[in-house]
């Protein structure tokens, strides 16, 4: 099986809100980062795409991550980004995200300028003009349901 059909299997899991939600969101990742490797774990709490430089998960500087209710994008490096518009959520030590209301939220100016600040500020920067590919790094074999109860 290739990894696009793996992934489409694991996306199959979710309602077809969610499915649909992350689809999109997935195509606008592709068209805002040519050349972004695609690093897919299906955890334990969630199918997260990370997207990067490399096949190194250290070097992601995003990723979207489905919940049976939500999608987030995660800015692995986010901490310190500026954010004038206060979209960005957490307080861990690196990690920050924003919950996507619909696809359209990654094209809104405030979510482009962070995605913009978080590129710049990347120790690799991604290629565009590396092939793209898609990466299947983990499959959890215990996980929590993929759809609300």
């Amino acid at each position: 099986m290739t990894p696009e059909a793996q992934l489409a299997g694991f996306l199959a899991k979710y309602t077809p809100e969610i499915g649909g939600l992350a689809k999109a969101a997935r195509k606008k990742m592709q068209a805002r980062l040519p050349g972004a490797i695609e690093l897919v774990y299906d955890n334990y709490n969630a199918l997260v795409i990370g997207y990067g430089p490399t096949e190194r998960a250290s070097d992601a500087i995003f990723s979207l991550a489905l919940y049976p209710r939500w999608v987030t994008l995660f800015f692995l490096n986010g901490k310190g980004l500026p954010d004038p518009e206060r979209l960005l959520k957490g307080s861990g030590v690196r990690v920050r995200h924003v919950v996507l209301k619909n696809a359209a939220t990654l094209d809104e100016p405030a979510v482009r300028d962070l995605m913009n600040s978080a590129l710049e500020s990347s120790t690799t920067p991604i290629d565009a003009k590396h092939r793209r590919q898609i990466i299947i790094k983990a499959i959890s074999s215990k996980q929590r349901p993929r759809r609300p109860k």
